[in-house]
């Protein structure tokens, strides 16, 4: 049975997802924003908690974003969901992984995104990995997209829907808002707009 592939991403109100958390998860392009969605952070995880993490799922993560959540993540211990899922690690330079349950994927990505959703699992959910979300836009790998867009502008950084993304219609799942006020918006595939 195929699996599908549903991103999970933070966003500005401009579509911004560069270093959500933390001024230094990615300062790359002079980004300085980072730390944007602090004051809205514990009403969006409320949320991200009972919508996106509630059933099994696994796990494909850029390299970078590997390197920022396993440290924290190994650390919170092993009833954590991230800790329970399948880590699949789209990787050219990393040759070990030491949070539990992870896998190097090498080689061409669009090959060995599109082998894992033909596999029988849970549903594969990408978490940051902004330039991985990129390819899979590129080569119409997403099936859903899980996006919370939090109320705050920072004008340039890495925005979720660059130049490679292919144009498409969306179908709306749900949406809501955060005690915080970011809005969840959970968009299904349809066709090509």
């Amino acid at each position: 049975m195929k699996r599908d592939l549903a991103i999970l991403t933070f966003q500005t109100l401009d579509g911004v997802m560069q270093s959500p958390k933390l001024p230094e998860e990615d300062p790359s392009g002079g980004f300085r924003h980072g730390g944007w969605a602090e004051p809205h952070w514990d009403g969006v995880m409320e949320q991200v908690a009972k919508e996106a993490m509630a059933a099994p799922y696994d796990i494909l993560l850029g390299r970078k974003t590997y390197e920022i959540f396993a440290p924290h993540f190994s650390a919170a211990g092993g009833e954590h969901p991230m800790n329970k899922a399948t880590k699949f690690v789209a990787t050219s330079t990393l040759t070990k992984l030491e949070w539990n349950n992870s896998v190097i994927l090498s080689g061409d990505i669009t090959e060995e995104v599109s082998r894992l959703k033909n596999q029988d699992g849970p549903l594969l959910q990408v978490h940051g990995s902004w330039q991985l979300i990129q390819t899979l836009l590129a080569d119409d790998l997403i099936d859903e997209f899980r996006i919370w867009t939090f109320p705050v502008i920072v004008g340039a950084g890495k925005r979720l829907f660059g130049e490679g993304a292919m144009p498409k219609d969306l179908t709306l799942l749900k949406a809501d808002i955060t005690s915080t006020g970011a809005t969840m918006s959970i968009y299904r595939r349809g066709g090509k707009a």
